[in-house]
This record gives structure tokens, C-alpha cells and sequence, in this order.
């Protein structure tokens, strides 16, 4: 067997092995996250919730999550990825059946709370690990491919969500059991991790001999060519000038992503009562929008990496998020169809960011540098998570509509686009020309 056919099979049996799993683990993930805005529908109304105090309640699940992600990450990098994960998803499986049991705001603002506490340093978790397991060149592409989780478990959970607010059993309403039901796979999945996951290549035992040494000799070599560039540890990481930047841009995107997100069953119910659309026949609509959201995201990480390029894709993708959101409030009372198209391309675009996006932190940084870099941009990025949502509820409260709170999402997602672009300096493997000169000549130094 040749490099080339070692290369193809090694790169596909990881693939084969990890994808599948993880995109399971981030699709419960994501749909124990999001899922409130669909209980929301029946919730709000049984407990006398407002739109704000909603809002404060899906946002505060982010300041949880950046209080314990950084330190989280540095666990990780402790216990080893194969326990860490295994912990959060049990831990947040728990704690997301507790939601199905609140009856005030204090309550929900808690069990929030400490649900971001639990899922905090998830996501750079397993783009920690994955780098770890892929070449540099295979990075957008393996994050997108189970990256495209998120947008998956919104259109499995859409249909699934408005089925589950339907059910009535045991004197529970519909909203809790949608909690307890789509909780308990995290538990199940949780275990079966610890037992599924190898923390290091070399424990690896479903790789041949020869898969094995191919794997580590071209992981550790892109290491040692990242390290000319930046020989960090995961301190100085959260000190880089590129690092704090996409933490900004993310902050921004996030902003408008979870402002979209968390309300979009709101903001479509509404749009459906124009149409006669059943609650079962809004999930499916829903799930549509981002089924099409799904297959951009992974597309968009395949074109990123057969163009070796992630500010531009980035940046391209939120403006055009950003202008379809914005277009859509000037259609939602007079054309019905054309909003949840436009909310469809503004969905497309947010999600499609994301691939291309975090294949950035790797492309300079290693081992728990890597690590640290991911979670603070993710930490300090999801805060915007916190924002979008009470300023929506909040603003909407205020109007009665949600036509300039969709504005103000669109505007944080192009300050998230000009951030990017304009003020990050490397991208892929196009680093600026300073640094070009220093990793060949350190890269000559390694070779010889």
C-alpha cells in the first residue's frame, strides 16, 4: 500500500469511526440546548412566563457556560477527552430532566444555569480531539461533519419537538415531557463514551500497525511546523492577539445566531397563524428550513478546504445571514412565504459559518494550546448567547413585534463579518508575510 492509498484508508476509518459518534453526541447536545424555544410555545403560557423573562432564562445558559469552559477545557486536557465528555453529557442529561419540573422564573433561570455549567467545554472538547485525530487540510471538513449536528438536531427535533408538546400523559403537560424524553439520550450516550472513545491515537486499537505510525508521523509533523509559528502553552494561548479577535467576532455572530435560534418558533408560530398552519405542520416547515441550513454548512467546509481559505467563507456567510434577516422583517406581515425563505438563507449563512471558522484555531495553535484557544473563543463567544435572546424577548416585550430586534441581530452578524475579516491574521496555512519567512526557516531547522 502506498502513502497515497495509506493516507485514504487511514482518513476514512477515522472518519467512519468518530463522525458518526460525535455528530450523535452533538445532535442530543444541541437539542437539549434549543429545545426550550419550542417548549416555550406551551410553557410561557402555563407559567405565566413574558417574552423577557423567557429570554433572560435561554440566555443565562450562557453565563454558565463561559463561568466553567476555559477551566473545563484545561480538565480535559487533565482526565483526557474520553472522560471528560462522558462526564458532560451525563451531568447535563440530568439536569436538563430537572427542567421538565420548574414552576417559577428563579427555577428556570437556575436549571439554566447550571445546564450551561454542565455543557460547558463540550464543543472545544471535541474539536480539540478531533484535530488531534485528523491532518490540517481534513480540519473544516471534520468539523463540519459532525458540526452539522447543530443544525440537524433542529430539523430532527422541529417535527419531533411539536410532536412531544402534543403528548398529555400522567398529568404532565406536553413542554415537560419534551424535556424528559429528549434528556434521557444524553444519560445513555454519556456512558457508552467512556467506554467508545479513545483519548490518543496510539490506544487507537481498531487502526492497523501501519495506519497507526502513518497517523502520528503526520500529526506530529504538522505539530512541530504549527509550533515555528507560535510555540504556545495553553496560557499564553488565551493571550494571543488572533485568539481574543475571533473571540470578539464570535461574540457578534452569537449575538444574532442565538437571537435567531431561540425565537424562531415564536417568530414562525406567528407567521403560521397567517397561513392556517397545524403546530405538527409548523415543526415540519421549521425542520425543512434547517435540513436546507445542513447541507450549505457542509458544503460550505468542503469548499474552505479545497480552497485552503476560512476569513472569507466566514465573512460571506454572515453578511449574507445578516441581509436575509434583515429583509425578512420588511415581508413578515405582507408575504408569508417569502420570510421563512429569507429566514431559511439567514439560517444557511449563520450556520454555514461555522466549519470554516473553527478550522482556524488549529491552524496556528497544538496540543493544549489548541485546546484553551477553542474554549475561550467558544466562552467568551457564546456570552453573545446570553445577549441575543433577552434582547430579543426584551425588545419584543417593549414593541409588540419583532421587526427591529431582527434588525439588530443582522447588524451584529456583520460587525461579527468585518471582525473576521479585516482584523484576523491567519487563515488557514496564509499566514502574514513576517511569519511566512520564520516558519520556513524553522521548518528548514526541524527538517534537518
Amino acid at each position: 500500500m502506498n502513502a497515497h492509498q495509506l493516507e485514504q484508508s487511514t482518513t476514512k476509518k477515522v472518519t467512519m469511526r468518530l463522525i458518526p459518534f460525535l455528530f450523535l453526541c452533538f445532535t442530543i447536545s444541541i437539542l437539549d440546548r434549543v429545545n426550550i424555544g419550542f417548549a416555550a410555545l406551551q410553557m410561557n403560557q402555563d407559567l405565566g412566563f413574558s417574552d423577557a423573562v423567557f429570554g433572560l432564562g435561554a440566555g443565562i445558559f450562557f453565563l454558565g457556560y463561559f463561568l466553567l469552559e476555559v477551566p473545563g477545557s484545561a480538565m480535559m486536557s487533565k482526565v483526557g477527552a474520553r472522560k471528560w465528555i462522558s462526564r458532560i453529557m451525563v451531568t447535563w442529561g440530568i439536569i436538563a430532566v430537572l427542567m421538565a419540573f420548574i414552576t417559577e422564573p428563579w427555577q428556570f433561570y437556575t436549571a439554566r444555569f447550571l445546564l450551561g455549567i454542565a455543557e460547558a467545554s463540550f464543543y472545544p472538547c471535541m474539536v480539540h480531539y478531533l484535530s488531534g485525530f485528523y491532518q490540517s487540510k481534513h480540519h473544516a471538513k471534520a468539523i463540519a461533519g459532525f458540526m452539522i449536528a447543530i443544525p440537524a438536531a433542529n430539523a430532527i427535533g422541529s417535527p419531533l419537538s411539536t410532536f412531544l408538546l402534543g403528548i398529555d400523559w400522567l398529568g404532565f403537560s406536553g413542554w415537560q415531557w419534551l424535556f424528559v424524553l429528549e434528556a434521557i439520550p444524553a444519560i445513555i450516550l454519556g456512558v457508552i463514551c467512556y467506554f467508545y472513545l479513545d483519548d490518543t491515537i496510539e490506544k487507537a486499537n481498531w487502526l492497523t500497525k501501519n495506519e497507526k505510525k502513518w497517523l502520528i508521523d503526520v500529526t506530529t509533523k504538522e505539530q512541530l511546523e504549527k509550533q515555528a509559528v507560535k510555540h504556545y502553552t495553553f496560557t499564553q494561548a488565551l493571550k494571543d492577539r488572533d485568539v481574543l479577535i475571533l473571540s470578539v467576532g464570535y461574540f457578534f455572530w452569537m449575538i444574532g445566531y442565538y437571537g435567531i435560534v431561540m425565537f424562531l418558533p415564536t417568530i414562525t408560530n406567528g407567521l403560521s397563524e397567517q397561513t392556517g398552519l397545524s403546530m405538527q405542520s409548523l415543526g415540519w416547515v421549521i425542520g425543512a428550513m434547517y435540513f436546507f441550513a445542513m447541507i450549505v454548512m457542509y458544503f460550505v467546509g468542503i469548499h474552505s478546504d479545497k480552497k485552503n481559505e476560512r476569513r472569507w467563507h466566514v465573512a460571506a456567510c454572515l453578511s449574507i445571514s445578516a441581509v436575509a434577516m434583515v429583509a425578512a422583517t420588511f415581508v413578515l406581515e405582507t408575504n408569508v412565504w417569502l420570510a421563512f425563505g429569507l429566514l431559511t438563507i439567514s439560517l444557511s449563512g449563520a450556520f454555514g459559518a461555522y466549519s470554516p471558522f473553527w478550522a482556524i484555531p488549529p491552524s496556528f495553535l497544538t496540543g493544549a494550546a489548541a485546546g484553551g484557544a477553542i474554549a475561550l473563543i467558544n466562552s467568551i463567544g457564546n456570552l453573545g448567547g446570553f445577549f441575543g435572546p433577552y434582547i430579543v424577548g426584551w425588545i419584543r416585550d417593549l414593541t409588540g413585534n419583532f421587526h427591529i430586534s431582527m434588525i439588530f441581530l443582522g447588524i451584529s452578524l456583520i460587525v461579527s463579518a468585518i471582525i473576521v475579516v479585516t482584523l484576523v491574521k491567519v487563515s488557514g496555512k496564509s499566514l502574514v508575510k513576517g511569519e511566512n519567512a520564520s516558519v520556513e526557516k524553522n521548518i528548514a531547522n526541524i527538517n534537518m
